[in-house]
């Protein structure tokens, strides 16, 4: 059996390319905490996605994102510019499950451009959300108080 599940963070970017003939295929390496370690240590894995699933992952995701991956180990060697043989073990996804959004670019806290935004979508609302704070509201970590 051949079964990998990692949920961890994105190091970088996804890089999309495309074969020759025209299959999508991204990139990218996740770091994975070690739970039972006293010390903040974390291991990386090497990523591949293909197809539909490579795309979405380089229109929807960035360095920082914590993601889901379940997939398979794959092994695969090659010569360097050395002449010396290079061996390689990737995960090859089947599945990513993005556990967090993407943060807008473009640097802080997007409060002020969500109220811009939700404004423009609801012309025809009668709630000014104009002196709203979003900043002021924190998010709940703990699913514990939530009646469903």
């Amino acid at each position: 059996m051949n079964s990998v599940s990692l949920v961890g963070r994105l190091t970088k970017d996804p890089e999309l390319r495309f074969t020759a003939t025209g299959k999508a295929v991204a990139t990218f390496s996740l770091a994975v905490n070690r739970t039972f370690s006293k010390s903040d240590e974390a291991d990386f894995f090497n990523i591949v996605t293909w197809q539909k699933t490579a795309e979405n992952c380089a229109n929807y995701l960035a360095k920082g994102q914590q993601v889901a991956v379940l997939g398979r180990l794959q092994s695969r060697s090659y010569e360097n510019k050395e002449g010396r043989r290079v061996f390689i073990v990737e995960v090859v996804a089947n599945e990513v499950e993005f556990l967090e959004r993407r943060e807008k670019s473009g640097g802080s806290s997007n409060s002020q451009s969500y109220q811009k935004q939700e404004k423009q979508n609801n012309h025809s609302s009668d709630i000014d959300t104009s002196d709203v704070d979003l900043d002021e509201f924190q998010a709940i970590d703990d699913d514990e108080d939530i009646p469903f």
